[in-house]
């Protein structure tokens, strides 16, 4: 019984484009909103949270509806591909209300113009500000105009580094109350980016669900965790894609801050339809799945679909509270590690004063190489043990990051997001197979759902609980916090008891049996 790499890499793309624009989503949205539109983190993190809202509805709905669609291109594909359509067309249609909020600012979004930095000391000299870390202060005590519009970012073509910490501290929550004070006069722009938001988070939740639960229902049970590995591989080759471009388009530079990602948003709606293309080449899911159900019964695996009085087969006491434990820790992670995703390209901007990209893409390497071997591992070790040796990766390296700072060595921040990245490797590839090995083959849609719905939970409140903090205790509060929920993951983690995978030790028809 061995895995079918090349079919499951086929199926990968759909993860692949899935992971590509959530990269691109995560390291540039907060910047729109903090930057253009002058939002506190707090605020951000509310809207950052809007896709996780709705897909707490949405995700468990298009997981049922595809669970019961029937239909010549199978139940997943036609929702993979309206969903990818919707979705990469309203992205680029995004940028317009962002290069509206551009012109409204007008000149102040040059960002190296003297000139520029003159009118913002003029509009926001009064006003008390907050440096990234925390300390308060107002702009007219802190410098007069000819200071103020000395404290430049040494930029030069192609750099991207802050050369003077000044420009980071005050310069930059000036141009933000600038920028907060041109949104709250004229809102359009902010209305019609929120509009065209919403249109390209209800595209995604259209096919998330779907595009996931494709993966169990073309795979047998006891090779999900190596299927899962394939997939998340996948999604970390959209991911790292992305992140290359953020390099060549220098999105995270700090003179770019101000620039329009109209070329940029072009180009992952691009990646995404290039892959949706590879995806409907290469992928007949009806053959896939009769070819899947043909193999379990020839090794003798069950899908448990009744009982043997014919019933539907129902939870039993014992796995309904593995169950709600398990999402209970999925909830848990995702509180600690969605914070640092969704703020980390502010936290290195303004407090470590790095170029996210390069880091972000160590985290996602890290991630690739170990994911094979992660799946390897968990056929051996047991799904469970192997997750919590991920939890215990993600805690320290999230807990030795919060005493780092601008000046710190990069090759220790990039060490710990190596960490990072095989810890949450190590939690990706096990915890969907354990949810969905408690379901039958008829409702892998719906425990998709289920696993959806409590990872959006969490990212649904963390943006802004996070936010929050950040703006009242200063930006170093991001990493212990995301420290502390990841070891509050590891707690209710060692209550579950269903959902592992037998060890590979035994031999026969007794090591395939997972139930």
């Amino acid at each position: 019984m061995k895995l079918n790499y090349r079919r499951t890499i086929c199926v990968g793309f759909a993860f692949f484009l899935i992971c590509a624009f959530w990269q691109a989503y995560d390291t540039t949205i907060p910047l729109i909103l903090t930057n253009k539109f002058g939002m506190s983190q707090g605020l951000s993190g509310v809207i950052m949270a809007l896709d996780n809202v709705l897909a707490l509805f949405l995700l468990p709905l298009f997981g049922a509806l595809s669970d019961k669609h029937r239909g010549r291109f199978g139940r997943r594909t036609p929702f993979i591909v309206a969903g990818t359509l919707a979705a990469a067309v309203a992205f680029v249609l995004l940028t317009a209300a962002d290069n509206a909020q551009l012109k409204n600012l007008g000149g102040v979004a040059r960002i190296d113009d003297p000139a520029a930095l003159s009118a913002v000391y003029e509009a926001e000299g009064q006003e008390t500000l907050l440096t990234p870390d925390g300390e308060r202060f107002v702009l007219a005590e802190k410098f007069s105009e000819e200071e103020f519009t000395a404290i430049r970012s040494q930029i030069v073509s192609g750099e991207k580094t802050v050369a003077n910490p000044d420009y980071t501290n005050y310069v930059v929550p000036a141009r933000q109350a600038y920028a907060q004070n041109v949104t709250r006069h004229r809102t359009g722009p902010l209305v019609r980016f929120v509009i065209l938001l919403l249109a390209v988070l209800l595209s995604m939740a259209v096919f998330r669900s779907p595009a996931v639960a494709l993966m169990p229902d073309v795979t047998m049970k006891p090779l999900r965790s190596k299927a899962n590995a394939v997939i998340n591989l996948m999604g970390s080759f959209g991911g790292i894609l992305v992140l290359v471009l953020g390099i060549a388009f220098s999105t995270s530079s700090v003179k770019n801050s101000l620039m329009s990602y109209t070329p940029f948003f072009a180009v992952v709606a691009g990646i995404m339809l290039i892959a949706l293309g590879i995806f409907l080449i290469t992928v007949n899911e009806n053959r896939f799945v009769t070819e899947m159900q043909e193999d379990s019964r020839r090794f003798g695996i069950r899908e448990d679909e009744e009982t043997e009085t014919g019933e539907k087969r129902r939870l039993g006491p014992g796995e309904k509270r593995s169950l709600l434990f398990l999402l209970a820790s999925i909830v848990l992670w995702f509180f600690g590690y969605n914070a640092v995703t969704s703020k980390y390209s502010v936290y290195a901007a303004n407090i470590l004063h790095k170029d996210y990209n390069l880091t972000l893409i160590i985290a996602q390497a890290a991630a690739i190489i170990s994911y094979l071997p992660v799946g390897i591992v968990a056929s051996r070790a047991g799904r469970k043990k192997t997750i919590l040796a991920g939890v215990v990766m993600l805690a320290v390296s999230f807990g030795a990051a919060a005493f780092l700072r601008d000046g710190s060595p990069t090759l220790l921040m990039n060490a710990l997001f190596a960490l990072a990245g095989v810890g949450w490797a190590t939690i990706n590839v096990n915890s969907f197979p354990m949810v969905v090995e408690m379901a039958s083959g008829s409702d892998v849609g719906k425990y998709t759902g289920f696993y959806y719905t409590a990872s959006m939970a969490a990212q649904v409140a963390t943006p802004m609980v996070s936010g929050f903090l950040m703006d009242k205790l200063g930006m170093t509060v991001l990493f212990p916090y995301a420290a502390v929920f990841v070891v509050l993951a590891f707690i209710t983690m060692l209550a579950v008891r269903h959902g592992d995978s037998r060890p590979e030790a035994k031999k026969g028809l007794e090591a395939m049996d997972v139930d």
